[in-house]
């Protein structure tokens, strides 16, 4: 049995006319000789009526304090309405197809609720469909615990479902279709000359992912790559083949050949975050104070990212909606911070970096001529990071995908 995977997001769900292309990619899936499992998300985006964001409006507008349990329960909602919608799409167009919850489906995690993690995988009820010649249709971004409580599995929970549900079956591929089509070298409502990435490595769509590209969440990557399982992101509304995620860089030639001609991929950025620096001074618990301000951090549920620790300074970012509580947390602790709001994280990623002189270089003189202030810079045997002031970004985006000859 050759089993495809296909997820579909909520936009291609979103309409009569959308589903019916959604239908058209199965069928072709069908002919080619797949059995296809396909995963979806909730119908729509927030503001729509089925859409997750909207439930939850509609609670917290009764009360704030929902339990997560009974959260979990609601947000479950919208991927079982949308995959009840498609069985019918599909039904209505001559497949035979079966809707099946994420914990019909097999899909095992642990009791966090909001943000489980999938513990196992038990297909036999999907592969017992499938050999009956059905369609199935999973509501993806869901689980069930040991005891039988439903579960969510947080942002990018339906691109986690396809991934697993993938590795368990030994699919051939997993498909992931959006409004886009493909990962791109950079966002391109910044980048005109922006195009799509034929192929890209399992670390660089992470490494792209987790740097600001919402394409695909990282998780589903990790995932699909724990079994080699190619990936492929694609779009619902044409027919252009897209992205192919694999373990093989594209560029990679064969005999001698050990770099690639493709240093940098892409470009990613991430907005609003602010940049925290603690000056540590002569106190006497000098060596504990990185393990003060971290465990704080840790204990207040705030994230940190871009963290330098030198002798005389701990600097790290956080996202700017938190950042007033980081910074009376260090307050607290007799600290005073120096406060940079209104930040931006670029990143240039490229599996070609590693060993590669002058790449550094190379992005700190384009910065450079280009008016743009670095505030903080870090590097990775694949990513070279840069903080930059938010009205920078714009610039420093451009800039960068101009130097390292991106578009063409």
């Amino acid at each position: 049995m050759r089993i495809l995977v296909q997820k579909f997001g909520g936009t291609s769900v979103a309409t009569e006319e959308r589903r019916a292309q959604v239908a058209s990619k199965v069928s072709e899936a069908v002919h080619c000789g797949y059995s296809p499992v396909i995963v979806v998300s909730a119908i729509g985006r927030s503001g729509d009526p089925y859409a997750t964001d909207t439930f939850l409006t509609m609670v917290k507008g009764i009360y704030p304090d929902l339990p997560k349990r009974e959260l979990d329960l609601l947000m479950s909602c919208g991927e079982v309405i949308s995959g009840a919608v498609l069985v019918s799409t599909l039904n209505s167009q001559g497949f035979e197809a079966v809707l099946l919850t994420g914990g019909q489906a097999g899909i095992i995690t642990n009791n966090d609720f909001g943000d489980a993690r999938i513990v196992r995988v038990e297909p036999g009820a999907i592969l017992n469909k499938l050999s009956e010649g059905k369609v199935v249709v999973v509501a993806g971004f869901q689980g069930m615990t040991e005891d039988g409580q439903i579960t969510t599995l947080g942002r990018g929970g339906s691109d986690t479902t396809a991934s697993a549900l993938g590795v368990a079956l030994n699919a051939e591929s997993i498909d992931i279709y959006t409004d886009v089509e493909g990962i791109m070298t950079a966002d391109p409502r910044i980048v005109e000359d922006a195009r799509i990435l034929d192929t890209v490595t399992y670390n660089e769509i992470c490494q792209l992912a987790y740097q600001g590209s919402k394409v695909i969440h990282p998780r589903a990557v990790e995932i699909a790559m724990q079994r080699n399982i190619p990936l492929r992101i694609k779009s619902t509304f044409s027919d252009t083949p897209g992205t192919l995620v694999t373990n093989m860089h594209p560029d990679r030639g064969v005999g001698t050949d050990i770099t690639t001609d493709r240093i940098i991929t892409g470009i990613a950025h991430t907005l609003s975050v602010t940049q925290l620096r603690i000056l540590k001074g002569d106190a006497p618990d000098l060596h504990l104070t990185d393990k003060r301000i971290f465990k704080a951090m840790a204990l207040a549920d705030i994230s940190v990212d871009f963290i330098s620790v030198q002798p005389e300074a701990v600097l790290y970012t956080v996202s700017d909606e938190v950042a007033s509580k980081a910074v009376k947390i260090l307050e607290n602790m007799g600290y005073e911070p120096g406060v940079v709001s209104n930040c931006s994280k670029v990143s240039i990623i490229g599996a070609g970096i590693a060993g590669v002189p002058g790449v550094m270089a190379d992005m700190v003189e384009a910065l450079s001529d280009a008016g743009v202030t670095i505030l903080q810079s870090a590097d990775s045997h694949t990513t070279i990071w840069v903080l930059v002031h938010k009205e920078d970004m714009v610039n420093a985006v451009k800039t960068l995908h101009k130097k390292f000859q991106l578009g063409v």
